[in-house]
């Protein structure tokens, strides 16, 4: 690791510990949905206004309704019908997933385009999350799709970061250095403020960790499956234990072709 990455990673391991780096807040919308699914009684219409404040999220969610891994026999064009077909609680999760979008935005264009380059990786990592749960688990699919939507949200403040400090922006060997060392930390970080749920605060944290075992499949070995596949190394995949928990062959092409057709699932 270079002198710069290093400095850079200590600078902001002790803005972390001092609560001195900015971090992202949770957009609006976001923040009014979880409100909203907070009560238990909370209808279709009621939600469908509180989403439908935001044109381009309903529009996102009507299109995943719409998606080959869910479509029904009949087109879904509005939104009413989209929550009522998905569920409330499910509808909820994956509309605060996909308004994450908002937050990937920055001056630079060097800046912008690494942001939309995590973003789009990151729906593909959600979609394949979606499409393994769905299929493999009986965990939640909205839930594993979050996961997957966040697994490198910590990359942001250090984006933002770099860029009101020319000397790293510049050094793009140092940069990538230093989002892969200090992401998890930040990520891990960002999702506890933003008070996630217990079983996805750690998915930034953990989801590198290749030597790991849970008891019983988990969100963490969803994503980490996932963006080991997107890496289209078969022998990393079929050696990690929570891909052996699921007993499938990374190898065999219906699940390949499965797993490559869920990562456009939210794009």
């Amino acid at each position: 690791m270079s002198m710069l990455a290093r400095r850079v990673q200590m600078d902001l391991i002790k803005a972390i510990d001092r609560d001195d780096l900015v971090l992202p807040t949770l957009p609006e919308v976001a923040l009014n949905i979880r409100k909203a699914a907070e009560n238990p009684e909370i209808s279709v219409s009621h939600l469908s206004k509180v989403i439908g404040r935001d044109t381009a999220l309903s529009a996102r969610l009507i299109k995943v309704v719409n998606s080959p891994m869910l479509r029904a026999t009949r087109e879904v064009t509005d939104l009413h019908t989209a929550i009522t077909r998905l569920g409330v609680n499910y509808s909820s999760n994956l509309a605060i997933g996909l308004v994450m979008e908002q937050i990937f935005h920055a001056r630079s264009e060097v800046v912008e385009q690494k942001m939309r380059d995590v973003w789009r990786q990151s729906l593909e990592v959600a979609g394949i999350c979606y499409t393994l749960c769905r299929r493999h688990t009986s965990l939640k699919p909205d839930q594993a799709a979050l996961g997957g939507l966040v697994h490198q949200i910590g990359v942001l403040p250090i984006l933002s970061y770099a860029e009101e400090n020319n000397e790293l922006l510049s050094d793009p060997i140092s940069l990538n250095h230093v989002i892969e060392s200090i992401h998890p930390l930040i990520g891990d970080k960002l999702l506890a403020g933003w008070e996630f749920p217990e079983m996805l605060l750690k998915v930034p944290g953990q989801y590198q960790d290749f030597s790991r075992e849970s008891k019983n499949i988990d969100y963490i070995d969803l994503v980490q499956i996932a963006t080991v596949f997107m890496q289209q190394d078969i022998d990393k995949l079929n050696a990690l234990p929570a891909f052996k928990h699921l007993g499938l062959d990374a190898g065999d092409a219906k699940f390949e072709q499965q797993l490559n057709d869920a990562r456009g699932m939210f794009i």
